[in-house]
């Protein structure tokens, strides 16, 4: 795994997270209701880039931050 490339799309998920004003207690609970065993503390841990995402978290973060998938991706070289 490129650590660079998580640290970017973990802080393009709490860049987006704060831009819709919500919180990482509120993120884990939406993936919580749709199914992803996920706490806050595993959300932070995604922003910091120290946890991995799994393709369903990814799918439900776009769904619940209503962004594209583009918007989570970006890396700046």
């Amino acid at each position: 795994m490129n650590k660079k490339i998580e640290l970017q799309v973990g802080n393009n998920i709490r860049k987006l997270r704060e831009k819709n004003g919500r919180t990482q207690e509120y993120l884990a609970e939406q993936l919580q209701l749709n199914g992803c065993d996920i706490t806050r503390s595993a959300v932070a841990k995604i922003e910091v880039g120290q946890r991995h995402l799994y393709p369903d978290e990814i799918i439900l973060i776009k769904k619940i931050l209503n962004v594209s998938y583009e918007e989570i991706f970006s890396i700046s070289e």
